[in-house]
């Protein structure tokens, strides 16, 4: 059976920090708005907020975002670098390695999807 979950407007919101070995520079403060969580607990859907700062990211999940705005800097340990502002709209595979860098104050959509 397919079905249509509406996400809500009104989702409690969550705050939390990169995990102490991960950050890399600054103090940010993660706010997260889960709005949608799949009942086997592996898709969720929502809205993330993160104060400037640093931290090393590791995936193992697949993610959409969308930045509804601030400014981030996310770089892969290859090298590689993307400056992300509103409007912005990405996918983040399963094995992405690097940093990811708060400038000002950042919005996200985002879709994630675990293993």
């Amino acid at each position: 059976m397919t079905t249509l979950s509406p996400l809500p407007i009104d989702a409690a919101p969550e705050t939390g920090a990169p995990a102490a070995d991960r950050l890399l520079s600054g103090a940010p403060v993660f706010t997260t708005w889960n709005a949608y969580e799949s009942p086997d607990g592996k898709r969720f859907a929502g809205t993330w907020r993160s104060t400037p700062g640093a931290w090393r990211i590791v995936y193992d999940e697949w993610e959409y975002c969308e930045i509804l705005e601030g400014e981030s800097v996310v770089a892969h340990d290859d090298g590689r670098s993307w400056r992300l502002t509103a409007g912005d709209r990405f996918v983040i595979e399963p094995g992405f390695q690097g940093r990811w860098t708060v400038v000002g104050t950042t919005t996200k959509r985002y879709v994630v999807i675990l293993p």
